[in-house]
This record gives C-alpha cells, structure tokens and sequence, in this order.
C-alpha cells in the first residue's frame, strides 16, 4: 500500500474542500484548542498524542453537526531559542550533531541559526508540515506567531487590564532564576521542560562563639525541642560573611545565599569534625546543646547543618540512640548519655516520644531503615493536623501545630533568630543555556498575583464547575491554586512583548499565552491584511473582547470601518468561549491553571472555558523519551516510515487519557496491516437491495446499533482507547461471526449488509484515522467524503434483542464443542445437543427475574420455585438453581437485563440452525433434542445436564 500517495490525494481533496475553515453560520459551534508548539525542535511522536486527541476530539463534533473551529499558533516568545542560538554560536558540537543527525537539519540552515528568529522560522515551518502529514483538521487562516505585531498590541491589553485590578504588582519575591542568562526561568527554559518550583526553609540561628551556625527547617516550631545539632565530620565547611554576620555554611549553601538579596564574603574554611562537641546556643531558650557528628547530613540540603529534634523526628531518634551505642568511637562525647529527648507537642495516638512509637510500628532497627521516611511523614501530618503545643513552649502552649507554625516562625525573624532559605524542589534543574538554575530573591520585579485570595476562591470555584477530564485531575487543579503564589511576569532577555507601562521588561513567556484562544477569533483578519498593528489600541480589544465602548469612536479612531468591527466583534461572541482545551499534565502546574486565571479575571462569565481535556506522555517501548536515551522519533520521521494514520492509532489505542501511551514499533506495524486489510475488505462490498433479513443479518444490525452507542459515549467522555477497541477488534469479531454464519448458510445475498454496516464503522472510524477511513469510504462506492459525513444516529428500537440472545446462544455452543475437542483431542464422528425440558426454563425465567430483581438467596428461591405448579419438578433437582444463579450471576448486569426482557427463546428451534456451521467446521452433521423428547437419542443420559443457555453436548 502506497500510503504517502494515498494520504497526499485525501490532503488535496480537504484543501480543495476547504473543509476545516470554519466561519460563524446558523449552527451551534465548537471551539476546540490545543497548546501551541514551541518551535526550537521538530515535534516528536509524543507532542503527536496531545494533538491528535484533540483532532480526533474536533473531527467527531465537526460529524455531529457542530461548526468546529480548531486554530494553531506557534509560540515564539521567551528565551529557550536565544539560548540556542547562543549554542550554536559557541559551536556547541552536542547540539550541531543532534540538528544533522537526528533533526536532518541541513547545513546551509545551521549556519543561519545563530539568528533566532531564523531557528523558530525553521521548525515553525517543520511543525506546520508534520501537523498537515499528520492529518489535523486545522483552520490555518487563523496561524500566527507570538511576535507578530498585533499580537504584541493583544498582549499589551491584556496586562493592562490585569494591572487595572491589581493583579499585576511589583515586589520582592522568590523565582526560578538563570545565572547565566540573568533571566527568571519557567518551564519552557529548561531542559526538560521542568517547571522550577521551590520550598520555602526557616533558618534557625544557633550561636557559637562569633559565629552563627544556622540550620534549614520546615518545621520552626519544634525549636523548643532541639537536644543537638548535626554536622556531617568529613565535610569542609565555608565561613562566610552574610551581610553583618559570620555564617558556617556548606559551599553550596553559601552559593544559594548568594541569589537571596545578601551580601557574601567567604572568610575561611572549617572542618566538620572540629566543629563536633561544641555547643550551640538555643535562640529564645538560653540554653546550650551539642553539636554532634552525622554522615546522613549532605551538603547540598539546606545549610549542610541540622537541627535535631528526637522527640518529634523519627530519623533525629534513632540517629541519636545508634550514635550513643557507638560512643567508644568518640571518647570526648560522654556527655551525648545526657542528651535525652524533650517532647513538645501533645497529639492524640501518640505517647510523651512520639518519634518512639513510629519507630517502634514500622519496626525500625537503625538510621538506615528505608522505612524512617514513611514513619517521619505520618508523625509529620497527624502532629500538623492533630498536634496542640505543650506547656514548655511557653506564649504558644495550646497553640495547634497548624498555627504555630507561621506564628513562631515569625516570632524568630522579628528577633533576628530566623532568615528563609529558598530551594529547587528538583535538582538539578538546567536553563535551555546549559546553566544550572537556582533561585533568586528578585527585587522591584513585576509579578502576577496568583496569591491573591479573592482571585483564587473564583478560580477555586470555576474549577469545581467547569468540566474536566479525566475527573481525577481536578484535585490536582485545586492543589495548584491552594499552592502558586506571586510569579515573575517580566524579565530583561528574550524574545516577546515589551511591558506596557516599563519598556526595560519584557513579558515573559508562559504570561503571554494564557488567553491567547481569544486572537484566534481575530488572526484571520489580521492574515488577510483587514487590520494591522496600526489599527488595533486597547479600546479596540476593549470592544471585541469585552464589547465595551462605542463602535462609531473607535472605528474613527482605528480607521476600522463599523461594518468590519462589528464583524469581527460577531465573530468572537460567535466562537467563544474554548468549548475543549486540550494538553498534557505537564502544563497542570502552570499554563493550564494560569489559563483559567487569565480568563476569570479579564473575560465576563460567559466566556469563561468551558471544558479541559488532560493527557500523559507518550513513553517509547516502555522507557521516558530523551535525547540521552536515543529514543525520540521526529513525528515527520515516523509517518514517512509508517504512514500518519498508523501512528495515530498507535498512540491513541495503547492507553486511556491520564495514562502514560506507549509507542511500540511492532504494534504499529500491527495497525497498519489492520488497516490495509480492511481497505481490502472495503473493496468487497457494495450496497444492494435489502434481502429478507434472515437471524444472522438482525444481530449484525442490532450488533451495529449497540457498537453506535457504545463508541459514542466512549469518545464524549475521551475514552478513545476504549472507542478504538470496539470499532477495531471488538465488532471485529462480530463482523467475522456474521461472515462465518452466511457462507456456513451458503448465502450469496449479503454484501449489501455488509456494505452497510461497513459504512458506519468506517465513519465512526474517520475521528481516528481520516486517511484510511475515506480511502475506505471511497471504495464502498460512498459518495462525499466520509469527514463531512454525519456521525451515525443510535436507534435502540432498531435493537432485535432476542436476535442478540440467539446468535450469542450459538456461538458458545460451537465454542463449548470446540473446547471439548480440544481437552479430549477426539476426533468427532457425531455431535449432538440438547436442550432444557421446559420446567427448566421456566425456573430459569422466575429466577432471572428475581436475580434482576437482586433476590439471590437460593433457598428462598427453591422454596418459591416448589411452590409453583409450573417449576415445581425443580424438588428432582435443587442443585439447578444454585448453577443458574451462577450462570445469571457471571454474566454482565447488561446481558441479565437483555434476557429478562425478551422472556422465552426458543432454544431448539434456534440450535437446529448450528448444523450449518458444525459442517461447515468439522465436516459432520450434528442433531438437537429437547430433553424432554421422547424419541430422544441420549445413549449417556447427557440431557438431564443441559441448563437454559447451556445445552449439554454429547460428542461421540
């Protein structure tokens, strides 16, 4: 199969079509959106996933009647591409080879890429190709890049809009910082694309002599509970003045400090160990404590000093007691004997030593144990949500843990017994530079309040009410909202928009894409040249966007004419708000959530999204993808070698939404063989006159029926792994039964229902992959393209349940055959079956009813069965029962339901149509008798066992 001709010729007829471009009209819309690309790279095939859910999502409403309007941008904002460009210059010899090698850049282009415009223009374009090969419906009049001068004005109205409420402030706040590029970094600078979050530490200052020994706590309001301070002895430590004070630090401690707004003179160096056995003093206890030794402390947590409270930490007591076992090793620490542990907290479950009784549960022997980080977590949440103050910590007795904490930590800062220490949460995190990140305390920066409580109640709330899939990411939107604080919106490198009102920053990269959805509704105007930057202002924007000011003023004003204003302002009310925004989990902590922020706070309600839809990645036979691990596969790459459809499906049918998808060679090659022998059936089939509908043609129809609601509902709720499996392979072996079933009849009259039920698989089969399916809809003889085809309409009155029944009676018949053939390994000479005297099946009836009914006690069930004239036979064999509520009970509440409507089959009759197939399978004839025939033929007595739906089976 010629599958890049064929993909070209289905490409040429949507152009020609112009199928995707979708303008307002009478119908209702659908607004569907996926996160723009950044172009420093080709996608891979795991960017294909986010955007072929979303395609997938677009086509299926686009058949459902909706005018789908379903844009791409590029986004060409921040700095990831000067840091690039920066690279090249240097000639960074790693990143020229991955451009030759594994991008298929040419040379003449590197060499243009010390430009960066140059490096986004390049693969802005190798993006677009893919996204075309791949088959996505995309309106491209609407394409546009995140430098384009109306953009830039765009962007400008809306932090002006933001400034106006105060949610844009200047301050000094903590960012994720590049040292080299002198830039805040976000998820798009690094490599990565890790997003830099960070935890905020209380020092403690604990004195010696002149110096200050500080230590790194998240917990400042066990201070009342140090018994020692640990120091790691092989360590060599920095002396360093921090601003009018001397420190004892690890070196990378006094790197951090550095970021954090203080003044840093390095004085001299000390050793750990000759720091062992001195004393501390407590701040606020006037007491002193020993500073003991401990391999466990490392250099890069905190300040590379510890504070020890072994009442309250697990990992504090036990290191405390392993070290006073060993006390021969350190002859001048007798003293560590004395040390004993001070609880401070009371919490309910707990004895005076908390830390003792985790110990003492998780069965801890020493300061190894994998087990101490479980049990210092639980003593941590339940003394946190639990925990009240005790007398000994003086003004905060009685005080919930929860409370205090803030309270003494605030306490020790306003004495100067306390500082904050800012740490990545994961390291190393590296800028797009090769810098490795930290982060810095920025002063006069400007930041996005995301703290700001009245803001994060709405958006708390529009979470709660807007719909998200999967449902079980909805906590982790609230998660983030209860936890982002104010984020550096401004930086002084980069490439974007200057801010309005302080044009030495320039609006960083992440801030200027949240709202974004909105110019889409403008682009088009903007590429066909109706407007240009000239034209646009903020009353402009104020007037489509927020349909505020008069259209006779700013049309003067813009030298805009009314009629195309008000087209334009139409055009948005039209469109908005984004019905679906599709993207992966990655972008939960930060774009997704600063989208609905954005919006709340400039949009009215109205235009507020509605819907988020939330992917994993994409894994490549089952490993991460990575340069480092060799296994990225450019998508343009992949389709040229598989054909686009191919991957989509692979993608797409290897797990559901928030699951990882595993991309596997062998099961591309699988789908694609699928698809090619489907083409081929497709060329069999076309439609005829309709025939008497025999058992076989009603359940291939009824089948059908039931595969339109099932597919359906699987695709509204973007269960499309599930979708997939019922189109592809469960209906599959349905369409293989039906086939088996006619030629068994020796039938020559069925081509037209095949034809027909060919043809609606295929267009519930167009979402997923376009190409194939209007290949195959072209060679059913279908008219049109299938992509402009209505999606089928369910009809449950079309359903012939007891067709359902019947065929599902024969085929386990034969399977239950071909079953006994196979553990007897006999080769059969006669086959005969038997089915239920009635009394059975009236039994089987009333206790189906009953089962339905959720009565599955069996003595009630034999007692009422007795006492029925019709079933009372059923004394002869009680053991029946308990095996029907058996067979009832395994099968689906479904299938129940579908028995219990249709009442009676009947099964002789139904069964005599099983000699076909027998012959057809096995080359003999096979005889069917009621048990309670007379003139039977039961040598073995094998019909006494036969049940309704199962009939015994003598094989001889």
């Amino acid at each position: 199969m010629e599958w890049m001709a064929l993909e070209e010729k289905w490409r040429r007829k949507w152009e020609e079509e112009k199928y995707f471009e979708a303008d307002p009209n009478s119908n209702k819309k659908f607004f569907v959106t996926v996160a723009y690309p950044y172009p420093n790279s080709p996608q891979h095939v795991g960017h294909g996933r986010t955007y072929t859910l979303a395609d997938v999502h677009a086509r299926f409403m686009r058949m459902l009647g909706y005018n789908v309007l379903f844009p791409m941008g590029f986004h060409y904002t921040g700095t990831p591409i000067l840091g690039m460009a920066r690279r090249v210059q240097d000639n960074d010899k790693k990143l020229l080879e991955t451009f030759r090698t594994l991008y298929k850049v040419p040379d003449d282009k590197i060499r243009e890429f010390v430009e960066p415009i140059k490096i986004a223009d390049y693969f802005h374009q190798e993006i677009k190709a893919g996204m075309i090969e791949m088959g996505y419906s995309i309106d491209w009049r609407r394409e546009f890049t995140t430098i384009d001068p109306v953009y830039s004005k765009f962007i400008e109205w809306q932090f002006g809009k933001l400034k106006e409420k105060n949610l844009i402030i200047q301050g000094t706040h903590p960012v994720g910082w590049c040292p080299k590029d002198q830039n805040p970094v976000s998820q798009h600078d690094t490599q990565g694309d890790v997003e830099p979050s960070f935890t905020e530490y209380t020092i403690i200052k604990f004195k010696y002599d002149k110096y200050i020994i500080p230590t790194a706590t998240l917990r400042p309001e066990t201070i009342f509970g140090v018994t020692n301070i640990w120091i790691n002895p092989e360590f060599v430590y920095e002396i360093v003045q921090v601003n009018n004070e001397t420190w004892i630090v690890t070196s990378e401690c006094a790197r951090k400090l550095e970021f954090h707004n203080k003044t840093i003179t390095r004085l001299d160096k000390i050793t750990g160990k000759e720091l062992v056995g001195k004393k501390v003093q407590v701040p606020e206890r006037n007491d002193e404590v020993l500073i003991l030794p401990a391999s466990f402390v490392k250099s890069e947590n905190g300040t590379g000093i510890v504070m020890s409270v072994p009442a309250h930490a697990p990992f504090d007591y036990q290191a405390l007691e392993d070290l006073k076992k060993e006390i021969t090793k350190y002859p001048g620490l007798t003293e560590i004997q004395n040390v004993k542990a001070i609880p401070i907290i009371e919490t309910e479950g707990y004895s005076q030593i908390p830390a003792l009784d985790a110990i003492t549960k998780f069965q801890i022997e020493n300061q190894n144990s994998s087990k101490l980080e479980e049990a210092t977590k639980e003593i941590y949440s339940k003394e946190f949500y639990g925990g009240r103050l005790k007398q000994n910590t003086g003004k905060f007795a009685n005080k919930t843990v929860s409370e205090a904490k803030d309270e003494v930590k605030k306490w020790m800062l306003q004495g100067g017994n306390a500082d904050i220490l800012y740490e990545l949460n994961e390291t190393p995190i590296r800028c797009r530079c090769g810098a490795e990140c930290v982060v810095k305390i920025l002063s006069n920066q400007w930041f996005l309040n995301y703290s700001d409580p009245e803001w994060k109640t709405k958006v708390h709330a529009w979470i709660n009410e807007m719909k998200i899939l999967p449902e079980e990411i909805r906590n982790e939107f609230n998660n983030v909202v209860d936890w982002l604080r104010e984020r550096a919106c401004a930086r002084q490198h980069g490439l974007g928009t200057k801010l309005p009102w302080d044009k030495n920053w320039i609006i960083e990269s992440l801030s200027d894409s949240v709202i974004y959805m909105a110019y889409y509704t403008i682009a088009k105007y903007v590429n066909n040249k109706e407007i240009t930057s000239e034209n646009v202002s903020d009353a402009f924007f104020d007037y489509i966007f927020l349909n505020k000011g008069d259209s006779e003023n700013i049309s003067s004003q813009c030298k805009i004419t009314p009629e195309l204003l008000e087209k334009i302002k139409k055009e948005f009310q039209y469109f908005y708000p984004v019905n679906a925004r599709h993207s992966g989990r990655d972008l939960v902590p930060n774009h997704l959530t600063f989208f609905i922020f954005n919006h709340i706070a400039i949009f009215p309600r109205e235009y507020w999204p509605e819907e988020i839809v939330v992917n994993g990645s994409v894994l490549m036979d089952g490993k991460k993808m990575s340069k480092s691990e060799g296994n990225i596969i450019p998508l343009r790459d992949a389709i040229r070698n598989h054909g686009a459809d191919s991957i989509r499906l692979a993608i797409l049918i290897s797990a559901e939404l928030l699951q990882d998808a595993d991309f596997n060679q062998e099961a591309v090659k699988g789908i694609k063989n699928k698809l090619e022998s489907m083409l081929e059936e497709c060329s069999k089939y076309r439609s005829g006159n309709t025939v008497k509908l025999e058992q076989e043609d009603k359940w291939i129809k009824s089948k059908m029926e039931q595969l339109i609601f099932k597919t359906t509902s699987s695709i509204q709720k973007m269960r499309l792994r599930e979708a997939l499996h019922f189109i592809l392979y469960e209906f599959e072996s349905d369409l293989q039964w039906y086939i088996k079933r006619a030629l068994a009849k020796k039938r020559d009259d069925f081509s037209g229902i095949l034809h027909e039920v060919s043809s609606i698989r295929v267009s519930m089969m167009s979402p997923f992959a376009p190409y194939a399916s209007e290949e195959m809809w072209s060679r059913l003889g279908n008219t049109g393209i299938v992509s402009k085809s209505t999606w089928p309409a369910y009809h449950e009155d079309m359903i012939d349940f007891e067709s359902i029944q019947s065929e599902n009676l024969l085929k386990n018949t034969i399977e239950d055959i071909k079953n006994i053939i196979k553990v007897t390994k006999m080769v059969p000479k006669k086959i005969t079956i038997y089915t239920s005297a009635q009394w059975k099946v009236n039994a089987y009836q009333k206790i189906l009813s009953k089962v339905v009914s959720g009565e599955v006690n069996i003595g009630s069930l034999i007692r009422s069965l007795i006492a029925d004239k019709d079933t009372e036979e059923i004394k002869k064999d009680p053991d029946f029962v308990k095996k029907t509520v058996n067979d009832i009970l395994s099968e689906s509440q479904e299938e129940r339901e579908s028995k219990n409507r249709i009442g009676l089959i009947d099964e002789k009759k139904i069964l005599s149509e099983l000699d076909s197939l027998v012959q057809a399978e096995f080359g003999i004839t096979s005889q069917v008798f009621s048990e309670s025939d007379q003139d039977k033929y039961d040598p073995k007595n094998k019909s006494r066992t036969s049940r309704p739906y199962k009939p015994a089976i003598l094989i001889e």
